[in-house]
């Protein structure tokens, strides 16, 4: 490095080095700057020069600096690794490998280059070259134990775990015997168990144990250890020696379900469906009761027992547990007890057992058979179970009188808002539950959770300004918005890009799903610090865990949705394409005087109350962006706040199969994925794409209404195809003719004959029927009122929900609002939509798309006054519109649309 140099500019050199590490940014460019005026071209003063300007976000005099210092000296190694930190801090690490490359065919023995490339390899998953990196820096540097540990891992990640193995056990023969000293016992008794974890997965199950026992001296961790050791024994089928180590682990975490789970697998009485036999209930009964003797404080010994008990001797036991948890007053027990729903009939026997202590602590005072009185909260808080149980239920007029109920005995606890905003949200009455929310947030202005839950609440009931201004009211001062989203703050963005979605705000929605998507770019650019920390700070067994994590992502529920949500984004935009400026000339040319007159002033209002709330924006950020040394850190201004760029793409299914790609690669399993496939590939005019998609929805779910409505239409479209004509378009035709065969939905019927065989499957379903009636009016239009009949025709009955809720209505608020849409839209008989919603509005009489009898959008409903006086609050806000943790501020100049 500078070695072209004469020795006082070489020692200038090394100080541009040594300030670039130390960041001491505007030193190091004037050592750069005093060799250039003697050597102005020199190449690796110019590349340092580019590099520390990059720290200073000048990038592209920073690129132009390296670029001309890599042409005027192509032969240093130097150049051309600070080419690649370049690349690499702009997260273009392949090109950033290649420059490693280069470098290291200049240097081939340089370790930093090495190290830098090995991370960058780690990073990218090119596990055969991070292989051959970790080798080569072992080679040159064996004393080093980050070199040993980071060739082992290599290995492991490479699927060669045996090889790791070996390799840890040649880095442990080059230790001294009493190693390790003190300050180093963790990290040496991680790698170990590390060592143990990989012997375990190459099945090498006793070595793994003997190594363990042999090792145990050294192990710091000791509970590790024990955990180790047990699932060894049980891998062994010592099963013995395994139920008496779990109850050692009970011993020390008597909550902890895995160890009671682990000793039920030792004793024989475990099952993964839930199911015993009654031989085993008994033996398992015993085995509990047993423990709660031994660990009578502990929770999980008195809660998972009511997961195998039945009949009477669950409604003791589950007695038992809700009594002294109703007293106590935990607000999260239905919570607790709601996987008990599932199981078929204990729905009904916690129904009888809620209400028989809510009768007796009303009326007496006192639980059933007890002498001693309960403290008045106790009824308070069997009737908010009650509240919940009801809710579960869909019974919602219950739910509310009982929530009601609880409001009246103690209209301080703030749970009960929160829960009665619950149900009225299930119940199908947006506004009123948001309502709801608000209140309870109004009763604690410094809990962060009930302001997100209000701020959920609003999102639903499409109360978009008015959920910005609640949530910020925890945000720090400044650009509000941005601070949500430089928080990650992931549940919001996606209720937001949803409410947008559904008020037909297709830039907004799309800003915050692309927001959402790059949340999960930058999850996986974090991973990038650790590769080298972890192997530094030997936790190798979390390191390995982490990558995997980083491995499947992208098939986390939220990446899932926001991409679902930026797909049907682009789906509208390309079913409805934004008008052009000389289209939007046109139809103003058309329009009368007085009306060309009033849209010019909406305009220009529009346009100044942007651009009034952008120097806002500005003047709040200068403001806050001071630091205490006096500094000020002007944050980027977001270019596109509204995302009306993000419309302005020029093809709208290019976009959507960029997120489409990755669905398919990590959600494979889900049926939206495919659903989501066909209808993107259908309008690209895919048609083996399309059919690729319609055999996964068949394999996934062939009687879903989605895969039937995908089944019909894809047929019914190769249908109207005209006859091929290419030599592409004919090989085509012949997949589709041997395929079709070989769909048993199909087999010697027409399209026609196939709906009519799906519906007497699947007579009594809502959504069957629907989907079969949308695909009778597309192939025989001249039959909508046939079609329309078979919708209206269809009977709500009241079916037990998953065999355990007892008698509910079977048809969901979400499958009726679905099905009032296809009426109104697709089918298009605005008559056939309004008797839907008359009919709907009796089942769901909270709800406001169907105005039932008792929602607030009805004018004499329980709610109405309320919402109004809240609509008007929106419009024009006062000084006292909404509290600030405990302060009142004015919002002023926003309105909401409710």
């Amino acid at each position: 490095m500078g070695a072209s140099l004469p020795p006082k500019e070489a020692n200038l050199f090394k100080l541009i080095v040594k300030s670039y590490e130390t960041k001491q940014y505007k030193k190091g460019l004037k050592a750069a700057d005093a060799i250039l005026k003697k050597f102005p071209d020199h190449g690796e003063t110019l590349s340092m020069k580019g590099l520390t300007l990059n720290c200073m976000d000048r990038k592209s005099e920073a690129y132009e600096l390296v670029r001309i210092g890599l042409k005027n000296d192509l032969k240093s190694h130097v150049c051309w690794h600070v080419y690649g930190l370049l690349y690499r801090s702009d997260r273009e690490y392949r090109e950033a490998i290649k420059c490693y490359r280069n470098a290291l065919r200049i240097d081939p023995d340089n370790i930093e280059i090495l190290r830098d490339l090995s991370l960058l390899q780690a990073q990218m998953r090119d596990l055969t070259g991070f292989v051959e990196t970790r080798q080569q820096l072992l080679t040159l540097k064996p004393n080093h134990r980050m070199n040993w540990i980071g060739f082992a891992v290599s290995h492991h990640l490479n699927s060669n775990a045996l090889k790791a193995v070996e390799i840890l056990e040649a880095y442990e023969g080059t230790l001294e015997d009493d190693y390790p000293p003190d300050n180093e016992r963790c990290e040496h008794g991680e790698m170990l168990l590390y060592k143990i974890s990989l012997l375990e997965e190459c099945s090498l199950i006793e070595r793994a144990l003997e190594e363990l026992h042999k090792k145990e001296l050294r192990i710091v961790d000791k509970l590790d250890y024990k955990e180790q050791e047990v699932s060894l024994l049980v891998k062994l089928g010592h099963l013995e020696e395994g139920g008496k180590l779990y109850r050692v682990l009970l011993s020390m975490n008597p909550d902890n379900y895995g160890y009671y789970q682990g000793l039920q697998k030792c004793l024989g009485l475990y099952a993964e469906n839930g199911q015993y036999s009654p031989d085993e209930i008994k033996r398992l009964d015993t085995l509990y009761k047993s423990l709660a003797q031994k660990y009578n404080w502990s929770s999980a010994v008195k809660r998972i027992p009511l997961d195998f008990l039945q009949g009477d001797k669950f409604r003791e036991a589950a007695d038992n547990y809700i009594r002294p948890l109703l007293t106590k007053g935990v607000p999260s027990l239905f919570s607790d007890l709601s996987p008990l729903y599932d199981h078929p009939g204990k729905a009904d026997i916690l129904e009888q057992l809620i209400l028989e202590l809510e009768h007796s602590v009303c009326t007496t005072g006192r639980y059933p058979g007890r002498e001693d009185k309960e403290p008045p909260s106790t009824l308070l808080w069997a009737l908010f179970l009650l509240a919940q149980h009801y809710d579960r239920r869909g019974q919602y007029d219950m739910a509310l009188s009982k929530i009601d109920e609880a409001i009246q005995h103690t209209p301080t606890v703030i749970d009960l808002y929160s829960a009665k905003s619950r149900v009225l949200k299930h119940a199908g009455d947006l506004p009123a539950a948001a309502a709801l929310a608000d209140e309870a947030r109004c009763m604690d202005l410094a809990d962060r959770y009930i302001n997100s839950d209000c701020v959920k609440r609003m999102l639903q009931a499409d109360q978009v300004p008015l959920a910005d201004r609640t949530a910020v009211l925890f945000t720090k001062d400044g650009d509000q918005h941005n601070n949500l989203h430089d928080m990650q703050c992931m549940w919001y963005e996606l209720a937001s890009g949803e409410s947008y979605f559904r008020q037909g705000d297709l830039g907004r929605a799309l800003k915050r799903f692309l927001g959402v998507e790059k949340h999960y770019a930058d999850i996986t650019e974090d991973q990038f610090d650790f590769h080298s920390y972890c192997l530094r700070k030997m936790t190798l067994r979390a390191y390995v865990e982490m990558l995997k994590f980083q491995d499947r992502l992208h098939s986390h529920a939220y990446f899932h949705k926001a991409a679902v949500g930026a797909i049907r984004c682009y789906l509208k935009l390309y079913d409805t394409p934004l008008k052009s400026t000389s289209e939007e000339d046109d139809e103003m040319s058309k329009l009368p005087s007085s009306q060309k007159k009033k849209l010019r002033q909406k305009q220009r209002k529009a346009e100044a109350r942007a651009k009034k709330e952008a120097e806002g924006k500005n003047e709040e950020s200068n403001a806050g962006g001071v630091s205490k040394s006096g500094k000020r850190h002007v944050k980027p201004v977001d270019p596109d706040p509204h995302g009306e760029k993000l419309l302005q793409v020029e093809d709208p299914m290019l976009e959507a199969t960029k997120y489409l790609k990755l669905l398919q690669k990590n959600s494979p399993e889900s049926l939206e994925t495919h659903l989501l496939s066909f209808e993107v590939n259908m309008r690209k005019q895919k048609i083996l794409l399309a059919f690729q998609a319609l055999k996964q929805l068949l394999r996934l779910n062939a009687e879903h209404p989605d895969s039937h409505r995908s089944l019909i239409k894809f047929f019914h479209k190769v249908a109207s195809m005209p006859a091929p004509v290419t030599d592409s378009e004919k090989l085509v035709w012949s997949v589709l003719e041997a395929e079709r065969p070989m769909i048993s939905q199909l087999q010697n019927k027409s399209l026609v004959e196939a709906n009519k065989n799906f519906l007497e499957k699947h007579q009594d379903s809502l959504m069957h029927r629907a989907a079969v009636a949308e695909m009778l009016y597309a192939l025989e239009p001249h039959k909508k009122s046939e079609a329309i009949k078979l919708i209206e025709e269809s009977t709500n009955n009241m079916v037990p929900k998953n065999g355990a809720l007892g008698p509910v209505g079977e048809w969901t608020l979400k499958d009726c609002i679905t099905v009032s849409k296809l009426l109104e839209t697709i089918v298009g008989d605005p008559a056939a939509a309004l008797r839907w919603k008359g009919r709907c509005a009796e089942y769901f009489p909270y709800s406001t798309y169907f105005e039932g009898k008792c929602s607030s959008a009805v004018p004499n409903s329980a709610y109405n006054q309320k919402g109004r006086a809240k609509h008007s609050e929106e419009q024009h806000p006062s000084a006292d519109s909404i509290a600030v943790n405990g302060k009142l501020e004015a919002f002023k100049g926003l309105s909401v649309q409710s």
